[in-house]
């Protein structure tokens, strides 16, 4: 009986991000010849994700929501290909493979990933929105990339803690900050269904600033949102983005603060959702 073939060897992907979104996948392939390509498949449950997701060849995708790239010989043993910020990729979690010689896709797993250009970029808006794509290694080992595609964007920045409140300085992309121009603050599900606070703000040019008093909120999770252009325009999330960590939820880890309100103690602060969105949280103390 003849024995079953070893399972192939995981081919290591290396990434390069560039300043205005781009990403370039080096694929080691060794011996691999023929026609090649990168294949980048989008996860119809993206809500599954995160560091227990179960991502494999298997998982759940539409038709549409494959984008394949080609991979083309770049150096001795291996393959490029290039994911350029004009090249649209609808937010969502992507998992990469790469098909060589016409053969079955294969998981790729992150080599050297270089996303030095990403920290701190000032996208320069001639596309009318912002593109984030940051690859990152699954909790089994696997290369996924996480994309953003936000048109306007408010880009939270530096986040000040003081006096019972948060205030939170920003950039807004894609629009402008007009007459009128204020924060929400939202509350989700259990802290008083469709409750809204409105929030001044301190404008100048693109750069916003407002401060959120923890004693006007009620127990519960609220949502942070920028309207720039009032009342009549567009509703914006806040969230930070132009950077190269693809899930701040346990990386940014911030204090909260004990605030008397009239709903009784509470416990009060930010954090960022696994979307990278800015969220708060309030818990009820014991008296």
């Amino acid at each position: 009986m003849t024995p079953p073939a070893p399972p192939a060897a995981p081919l290591r992907a290396d990434c390069i991000g560039d300043s205005a979104g781009g990403l370039t996948f080096d694929v080691a392939a060794h011996g691999e010849t023929g026609a090649a390509l990168l294949i980048l498949r989008r996860r119809a449950d993206d809500s599954a994700d995160g560091p227990d997701s179960a991502d494999g060849p298997d998982s759940a995708v539409s038709a549409d929501d494959t984008v394949s790239l080609p991979l083309a010989p770049a150096a001795e043993g291996r393959l490029r290909a290039a994911l350029p910020s004009s090249v649209a990729l609808p937010e969502g979690r992507w998992d990469a493979y790469a098909r060589v010689s016409a053969g079955e896709p294969r998981r790729l797993v992150p080599g050297v990933t270089d996303l030095r250009s990403l920290a701190d970029r000032t996208p320069g808006g001639l596309l009318g929105h912002v593109a984030v794509r940051i690859p990152y290694a699954t909790r089994q080992g696997n290369l996924t990339v996480r994309s953003w595609l936000r048109a306007p964007h408010a880009e939270a920045g530096e986040l000040g803690f003081a006096d019972g409140g948060l205030t939170v300085r920003g950039r807004v992309y894609g629009t402008r900050l007009a007459p009128g121009a204020h924060a929400e603050v939202r509350a989700l599900p259990g802290a008083g269904e469709g409750a809204v606070r409105r929030l001044d703000v301190a404008a100048d040019r693109a750069e916003f600033g407002f401060t959120v008093p923890y004693d006007t909120l009620a127990p519960g999770e609220w949502d942070l949102w920028l309207r720039p252009a009032g009342e009549p325009g567009p509703v914006v999330r806040l969230a930070r983005l132009l950077d190269d960590v693809a899930d701040k939820h346990p990386v940014f880890i911030y204090p909260r603060a004990r605030v008397e309100t009239p709903h009784g103690p509470v416990a009060a602060g930010p954090y960022y959702t696994r979307d990278n969105d800015l969220s708060l949280s309030v818990t009820r103390l014991e008296s």
